[in-house]
């Protein structure tokens, strides 16, 4: 397996290309707009082909390269039922995601947003904002809900094998990959918390709206692509 992370400084967002070294062919995770001709470089240097391109959510902070990436590569876009409607295709939990010989498991995660989906493949699972390193996202807009967050936390992610690393969507100290087992005993958020208490702490967090979210959130349900300006 290839394996690649990038990141965008502006957002602190992870952008993953995996490949199946057999048949070359190739997915991204979570691409950044702004970062589309960086990806595309690295998937032609590394001879590879880009035929899916997976969104773990509609973002809120970033738009989405994946309708740019479709247009110029007819990439397969791959979101959650009831996210993006621009997807081509549309999983739910338990679905299965094939890149050559890659199989991805979907599993639902929502809480952050109610379409929040991850992605396990083998012994790594991709989880969006839904499981941050020592932290994960907030539950205060896109019909969030910190209920549902705490079960997508300890019931679906904390089941999985404890030595599972964790690739996020975003960090913002520079932490590139974490474990289940790490966070299942050190994420301040969740670790030895109650339902009730995690729900207070995520009621009471007073974060700022994120800076894109008036453009982003509608852009990404039309997979990143902008309307025009005379629209």
């Amino acid at each position: 397996m290839i394996f690649r992370q990038l990141f965008d400084s502006e957002s602190s967002t992870y952008t993953y290309l995996i490949g199946d070294e057999a048949t070359r062919q190739a997915v991204l995770i979570d691409p950044v707009l702004e970062q589309a001709d960086r990806d595309l470089k690295l998937v032609a240097e590394l001879d590879l082909t880009l035929t899916h391109v997976l969104d773990t959510h509609v973002h809120a902070d970033h738009i989405t390269a994946s309708g740019v990436l479709r247009e110029r590569t007819r990439a397969t876009v791959v979101g959650s039922v009831g996210g993006a409607g621009c997807a081509d295709v549309q999983v739910r939990h338990g679905d299965e995601v094939r890149v050559g010989q890659l199989v991805f498991r979907v599993l639902a995660t929502p809480g952050h947003t109610d379409d929040s989906i991850s992605y396990l493949l083998g012994d790594r699972v991709f989880t969006g904002d839904a499981l941050l390193v020592r932290g994960n996202g907030r539950t205060d807009f896109q019909n969030g809900n910190a209920r549902q967050l705490y079960e997508s936390l300890t019931r679906v992610l904390f089941s999985l094998p404890d030595e599972t690393l964790v690739y996020p969507a975003h960090d913002y100290q520079g932490r590139t990959v974490t474990s289940i087992a790490e966070e299942k005993r050190h994420n301040p958020r969740v670790a030895g918390r109650s339902e009730a208490e995690f729900i207070h702490v995520m009621e009471n967090l007073h974060l700022p709206k994120p800076r894109k979210l008036d453009v982003a959130v509608p852009a990404n349900r039309a997979c990143g692509q902008l309307p025009h300006p005379e629209a």
